[in-house]
């Protein structure tokens, strides 16, 4: 399905064009605000890339960059996601990852 991202509202929408991270090829995608959202696909076809080093990297990115040049100098510098444009994103204050089985195939 086709949709023209340009039509959707980021107050309703968090808007990624041109994703270009790790597996993902020039990725449109509109992930809509205050609902839960579950990314599923193949092994290998860019579940995390999107989840974490894409929209969890811009909102923490966000984030500190809110913060004073103070408190910046404590914080490790967040490299920028490679995509054309996120809208609609809101800064990320934490999330964690905990890995609950040794499967070499679990993310």
């Amino acid at each position: 399905m086709k949709i023209d991202l340009s039509t959707l509202e980021p107050k309703k929408n968090i808007i990624i064009k041109g994703a270009q991270v790790h597996n993902l090829k020039n990725l449109d995608v509109a992930i809509p605000r205050n609902k839960l959202v579950v990314i599923t696909g193949l092994s290998g076809s860019g579940k995390s890339s999107l989840a974490f080093d894409t929209l969890y990297a811009e909102g923490q990115r966000r984030y500190v960059e809110s913060l004073s040049s103070y408190a910046r100098q404590f914080l490790g510098r967040l490299d920028k996601p490679k995509v054309e444009y996120i809208k609609g994103i809101a800064p990320a204050i934490a999330i964690e990852q905990k890995v609950n089985t040794t499967n070499a195939r679990s993310t």
